[in-house]
């Protein structure tokens, strides 16, 4: 049995009518008609579209007539403030809602329905600059370069113009310098627009005290001592930054704040206020890297920031390498390491070190100890160097023997690195050097070990970016050291990860039969990598790459030297922490053995 209702037709309409509505494709698009006219539509309209406060309501899916009658108020400024930016100075903008002008319409009287929106806009000539001025500026100054008699008078220009007369000033130590007037004026007759602006750099100022609020733990006096404000010096906002830059360099807070005083204080004193909030002083992490040839490595550390209170940090550091591996035993590494900023001078850090552990590799095994100290000092965001002393201690045993080897090292070396992102770089440089003399004992020879590391990138594109990646290695046992009086560790070896991937791991050393009768690692060594990224998704990449590696016994270039090489593909997915990283690779070139042939490797970040 079927039941029909009758509805009362007032209900039945609006029925019918939302039933319509809502069939009809892109129905809220069409409550919105946004046009632009005259002779610079085709150049401004995008940027109009893009600026629009009711084709953003639109598209967020904002259609009551309370969003869209606050939008189309919201419009004129929107598109006027475009204009301007564009160097459009008499434009006329009508917002017509249902008919009515949305400007004129009181906010009392607003609709409680909207059927469309009509946007219509002429831009009106382009107007240039008649004058184009700020003064003083201080010495070295450097305006924009468009901000001249005859360009585009783009609002922008004025604001980048006043603001860059400003931070001049401040650099030279005029932290309160601002505008002291400012005469702009738009010719509609000429279409120009005369921009005359005086600045007054106030006097120069001298650093005052450093105040400190919001520490739990921390010391206040080591706070002040790493943050190194030179008080009574000329101010400068670049030491001003170094500053705040040295307290988030110790990892101690998860905020930092330094503002300047609102008022000098007699005769010519800036006083600075830091408030800080400290993270807490624990954290753990877990880490896993696995390769076909190589095995499983697993690794974690514990890390207290504020040990003692003055910033100190104890890190424990754990490591089990090769497990699993198919051409050496597993590996077990125990390190401790304790710093202490802001010795010396606030970019130096202390450093104090200790490591035991126990080495299965495929041609020896080895029980390894090593304590050191080493300062750091950093010159600025990009360039640190560091200098050490060690003492290592290592019994190896080979087929042949067993040895123990004694020295001490001295450390020297330098890093550059203006990458944008550590784990997934898209643009700039890494250097790394060291050299490190050592003086062995009883078997162990005596010489330098060099070591240099060089990685740049370049991208191209924006939404899907491509990026070129290139790495090259280089290192040598110089100074009269032979190749089996010199410690195990500091030769060289080819295959792997982080070398030659399709090449299993440590593959190339020196083939000695005709040497010594076994393989052992080399004095001398090379590698090179080239990778090709390509973002498919936002969260997708893939990744083709070559790679090739060099060991030789003696010297660079030498006739006792080998090569051998890798190629593959990679695949890489997007995640809050770096990179999560797939290779497959496979030799394509080497006169030692290849193991199974294709490799593959995962891990946390990108291959370099």
């Amino acid at each position: 049995m079927f039941v029909f209702q009758l509805l009362p037709a007032r209900r039945l309409a609006a029925l019918l009518f939302a039933s319509s509505i809502l069939t009809q494709p892109g129905w809220a698009e069409d409550l919105v008609r946004f046009s632009v006219q005259g002779a610079a539509a085709e150049k401004v309209e995008d940027d109009l579209r893009n600026a629009s406060a009711l084709l953003t309501a639109v598209g967020d899916e904002k259609t009551g007539a309370e969003d869209l009658f606050a939008a189309a108020q919201a419009e004129y400024g929107a598109l006027v403030t475009t204009l301007y930016a564009l160097g459009h100075y008499s434009p006329v903008v009508h917002v017509l809602v249902d008919g009515r002008e949305a400007a004129t319409i009181p906010p009392l009287d607003a609709p409680n329905r909207i059927g469309s929106v009509v946007v219509t806009v002429d831009p009106g000539p382009k107007f240039k600059f008649s004058q184009a001025k700020v003064a003083p500026l201080a010495p070295e100054t450097e305006l924009p370069e468009d901000f001249a008699a005859g360009k585009t008078a783009a609002s922008g220009l004025v604001r980048e113009a006043v603001q860059a007369g400003i931070e001049g000033w401040r650099e030279v130590g005029h932290a309160k310098a601002q505008v002291a007037s400012q005469d702009v004026v738009a010719d509609h007759r000429a279409n120009t627009l005369s921009a005359d602006v005086r600045l007054n750099p106030g006097q120069r100022l001298r650093f005052g005290t450093l105040s400190v609020t919001g520490q739990q733990r921390m010391s206040e006096r080591r706070i002040l001592k790493i943050a190194g404000l030179p008080e009574g010096e000329v101010y400068s906002p670049e030491l001003l930054k170094r500053s705040a830059d040295r307290l988030r360099r110790t990892g101690v807070f998860k905020s930092v704040s330094l503002a300047e005083a609102e008022q000098v204080r007699a005769p010519d004193l800036l006083d600075i206020s830091a408030t800080v909030v400290e993270e807490k002083t624990r954290r753990y992490s877990i880490g896993a890297e696995i390769a076909s040839f190589e095995g499983l490595d697993l690794s974690g550390y514990w890390l207290h920031r504020n040990l003692l209170g003055g910033g100190e940090r104890l890190k424990v550091e754990a490591e089990i390498g090769n497990i699993g591996a198919q051409s050496s035993g597993v590996d077990y590494v125990l390190g401790v390491s304790l710093d202490r900023p802001a010795t010396f001078t606030p970019d130096t850090t202390l450093g104090l070190t200790t490591e035991f552990g126990h080495l299965a590799e495929e041609d020896f095994t080895a029980d390894v100890a090593t304590l050191g100290v080493n300062l750091s000092h950093y010159f600025s965001e990009r360039l640190t160097a560091r200098v050490g002393l060690e003492y290592s201690y290592a019994k190896v045993e080979d087929i042949f023997d067993t040895y123990t080897y004694k020295h001490f090292a001295l450390p020297i070396g330098a890093t550059w690195d203006s990458r944008d992102d550590k784990l997934d770089a898209k643009k700039g440089y890494y250097l790394d050097g060291e050299i490190r003399p050592f003086l062995g004992y009883g078997i162990t020879d005596s010489g330098v070990r060099l070591k240099a590391d060089g990685r740049a990138y370049v991208t191209f594109g924006e939404t899907r970016p491509v990026t070129f990646a290139a790495r090259g290695q280089i290192g040598a046992v110089l100074g009269g050291a032979t190749i089996l009086g010199t410690p195990r560790d500091y030769l060289f070896y080819s295959g792997g990860g982080g070398t030659v991937r399709g090449q299993p791991y440590q593959a190339l050393g020196v083939e000695i039969a005709r040497i010594y009768g076994d393989k052992i690692g080399g004095m001398a060594f090379a590698a090179g990598t080239a990778e090709v990224r390509a973002r498919v998704t936002s969260k997708i990449g893939v990744v083709g790459f070559a790679d090739v590696g060099y060991v030789s016994p003696f010297d660079l270039g030498d006739e006792f030297g080998e090569w051998h090489a890798g190629a593959g593909l990679g695949l890489r997915y997007a995640t809050g922490f770096g990179p999560i990283r797939l290779d497959i690779a496979t030799p394509i070139k080497g006169s030692v053995d290849t193991g199974d042939g294709v490799q593959f490797y995962i891990g946390i970040g990108q291959a370099f």
